[in-house]
């Protein structure tokens, strides 16, 4: 099985929907329109095996001092076959200038090892704090 990367979006973007949809991340499907346009916005590296679409990374960065990772997803028939670290590790090495490299995510055990195993630790172990806005808050 070989597995391609592209810095591009497939053409059919309901290739995009399916794949967010296949992992539940429905949210973001609700307003497809939406969803398409934050991509279109934001740096993407997808993988493919020949013509399907099997992961993606989507970043923010201003190219300079810091890289939000705000996706990262891989169908769940090819999880555990390092298809996320592989996309992990691309787009990190397109910005190896930038120090601050961030993301936020689910506090499950399964996330934790996923990203300490590829080199990111908590905030707690870095003695910094880190905060959301909610607008709940208001």
């Amino acid at each position: 099985m070989k597995i391609v990367f592209k810095d591009q979006l497939p053409s059919d973007s309901n290739q995009v929907l399916a794949l967010y949809e296949g992992v539940g991340w429905s949210a973001y499907t609700k307003d497809p329109e939406r969803l398409l346009n934050a991509l279109a916005h934001s740096e993407v590296i997808t993988a493919y095996l020949e013509e399907q679409l099997v992961g993606l990374i989507r970043c923010i960065t201003d190219g300079q001092t810091i890289l939000y990772i705000q996706d990262l997803l891989v169908a769940s028939e090819f999880q555990g076959q390092k298809i996320g670290q592989r996309l992990l590790k691309k787009m990190l090495a397109n910005h190896p200038s930038i120090r601050q490299k961030v993301l936020i995510t689910d506090n499950t055990e399964k996330t934790r090892h996923f990203y300490e195993a590829c080199g990111f630790s908590s905030v707690e172990e870095q003695q910094i704090a880190a905060f959301i806005y909610s607008a709940k808050s208001e």
